[in-house]
């Protein structure tokens, strides 16, 4: 159950959870769509949730968008185009598809992203580009994982992005509290 990862959000103010369910968000998802305050927004694809978390800012809202990392590699373009350029501090969750498959193949976030490891059938690919996407982009990021407070690292999430007027991710490697 997400209930105190959803409380964390109501307390930092967020009106939406725009994005798409994965295995990791799922929890999150099904405790957002029960609760009477915040509204859940699935879409069809990634860029559609920043274009409509960016309207949604400038209607006077605080989205948040909950992705996983492959559909943030889809993601690009709208985070250009649309959350950056408007300048809209949108916080985003990009859930880490990959890291415990990296983790079991004895690779490090930081193994040279050779044709050997990029092409290993024991490594996603996706883990090793999440990161490097991420600072490419200009966008400010944290993780949690393992025992990490998620209420904290979702409270800096919304803080930082609000406090730096742009979008802003949170990798989280963990289940939802």
């Amino acid at each position: 159950m997400a209930r105190r990862s959803v409380d964390a959000l109501l307390r930092a103010g967020v009106t939406h959870v725009v994005g798409i369910p994965d295995n990791t968000s799922g929890p999150l998802f099904d405790t957002v769509q029960r609760h009477a305050t915040i509204r859940l927004i699935t879409v069809t694809r990634e860029g559609e949730a920043f274009a409509l978390a960016s309207g949604l800012w400038l209607g006077g809202a605080t989205p948040l968008v909950v992705i996983q990392n492959t559909g943030l590699l889809e993601a690009g373009d709208a985070i250009r185009g649309t959350a950056h350029r408007m300048g809209a501090p949108v916080p985003f969750i990009v859930t880490g598809r990959g890291y415990a498959k990296m983790e079991r193949a004895g690779v490090t976030r930081d193994a040279e992203r050779t044709r050997e490891l990029l092409t290993r059938p024991d490594v996603d690919s996706t883990a090793l580009f999440t990161e490097p996407t991420l600072d490419a982009w200009g966008i400010p990021w944290g993780r949690c994982s393992g025992e990490d407070d998620m209420v904290e690292a979702l409270g800096d999430l919304i803080s930082d992005a609000a406090t730096g007027l742009r979008p802003t991710a949170l990798i989280v490697t963990r289940g939802f509290d």
